[in-house]
This record gives C-alpha cells, structure tokens and sequence, in this order.
C-alpha cells in the first residue's frame, strides 16, 4: 500500500516560536534585575566643581547628619567598620568604595570612616558630592 503525501510548498518561515521565546527573554531578564539605590536617608551632600560620576557597582558607606554609619543599610559602629569592609572585599579586592556623606559631618568622622576603609583593604575610596550621579 503506498501512502501518498501531499507536498506542501513552504510559504513562509514560523516566526512565532522565535516571539515567544524573545518575550520569555525579555520577562525573565526584567525580572531578575536588580537596580542599585540609596538608603532612606535625608543627606545634604558637600559639592566638588571636579566631582565626577562614581561607579554603581561600588560599595556604599552613609554618614548621616548624626554622624551614625550605615553599611549594607545597617547601622554599624566605627570601630567594626574595618572588618564590615574586609568581608565585602573579600571577593573582589578592587571594589571601588564610596562614602555618601552629610554636609555637617565633622571632617573628623570622614576622615575615621575613609581610614577604617583603607586599613580594611580598599584601594579606592571616594567621597561623594551633590553633584555625583551615581549616588
């Protein structure tokens, strides 16, 4: 018995498996991004005329108006700081760090914060200014 088939002539390729899947891509990688924003906090920051914009993968350490330090959005003592930003660093040593400051913070806890920040390890550390982007 001879089955016979009928010879379809191919009008067109189905492109509607390819939409679905790019839609599929679109979704998934909308979902699983993360965006990189600052803490709840009411800072007024010091201006620079040569502020440049920071890197947003860089760790970022708060200093409010009450000189209170904030890591990881955790409020942390000065003195565990350095062991905070080792442990950060830990996986990747160049990791920028950027101190968000207030303008009322006495330079003294700047300058405690950026040197418990280098004793734990960073190379790069920046203060950021009001008219830094990435902040």
């Amino acid at each position: 018995m001879k089955l016979r088939r009928k010879k379809e002539q191919m009008q067109g390729i189905d492109i509607s498996p390819l939409i679905d899947m790019v839609f599929i891509l679109l979704i998934f990688f909308m979902v699983s991004t993360t965006f990189n924003k600052d803490m709840k906090l009411d800072l007024n920051r010091p201006g620079a005329s040569t502020a440049t914009a920071a890197s947003t993968k860089s760790v970022r350490i708060y200093i409010d108006a009450n000189s209170d330090i904030y890591v990881d959005e955790q409020l942390t003592k000065p003195w565990v700081l350095q062991s905070k930003v080792r442990e950060i660093l830990s996986s990747n040593k160049e990791k920028p760090i950027l101190v968000v400051t207030d303008k009322g913070v006495p330079s003294e806890k700047l300058i405690e914060v950026v040197d418990q920040c280098r004793m734990g390890g960073a190379k790069d550390v920046g203060v950021a200014t009001e008219k830094e982007a990435g902040a």
